[in-house]
């Protein structure tokens, strides 16, 4: 590890203290045709309303998370508080489906994680009237939402801001993503003088 390196993961873990993983959005695909309306008389906890939403949702408890599942074999799962209980919901979801007789491999299926929303409190206020115009890719309209919008492009993530010092940052596929792009918020706001 070079010298220049240990500050940053120094500021990793004070940031991980910080970080609240909020919503992990994971997907998978069974590559197989699903009917829904069978699905929903196998599946406990399921609402399938194809004139609302064209596809299935189905509740878990165990992790506490919901699956949409699509009549084409693509399967998402929302609101998972971590990636293994995403792709645990989806492992449980793909089992359950085999029940109305589907067949194919579950040990093939690719688990891609599609987002990860996290929370972050800086731990001091902001003054977002300054910072709306100190930095570049950044939007405030406070009469319409009272949160800065700011994107950073490597990690591709946006950042919602808040007086309060609270941050949602949305947008990265790891944890690791998330913790650069908190480490380079945390950087650029320290070079403001935010």
């Amino acid at each position: 590890m070079t010298r220049s390196a240990r500050p940053v993961a120094g500021v990793f873990f004070k940031m991980a203290e910080k970080i609240k993983v909020e919503n992990v959005v994971a997907s998978t695909d069974i590559k197989k045709i699903i009917s829904l309306d069978k699905l929903l008389n196998v599946l406990e906890s399921s609402e399938y309303e194809p004139e609302q939403f064209p596809g299935l949702v189905y509740r878990l408890d165990e992790p506490r998370v919901a699956t949409l599942i699509f009549r084409s074999g693509k399967i998402i799962c929302v609101g998972a508080r971590s990636t293994s209980a995403a792709k645990l919901a989806l492992k449980k979801t793909v089992k359950n489906i085999k029940k109305i007789g589907i067949r194919f491999n579950e040990n093939n299926l690719k688990v891609k994680i599609e987002n990860i929303v996290v929370a972050v409190n800086l731990g001091r206020d902001l003054n977002l009237d300054q910072l709306a115009f100190q930095l570049e890719n950044s939007e405030y309209e406070p009469e319409q939402f009272p949160g800065l919008v700011y994107r950073i492009y490597d990690p591709k993530v946006a950042f919602l801001l808040f007086s309060s010092g609270r941050v949602v940052c949305a947008g990265a596929k790891s944890l690791d993503a998330v913790k650069k792009a908190v480490a380079k918020l945390e950087a650029t706001l320290k070079s403001l003088k935010a």
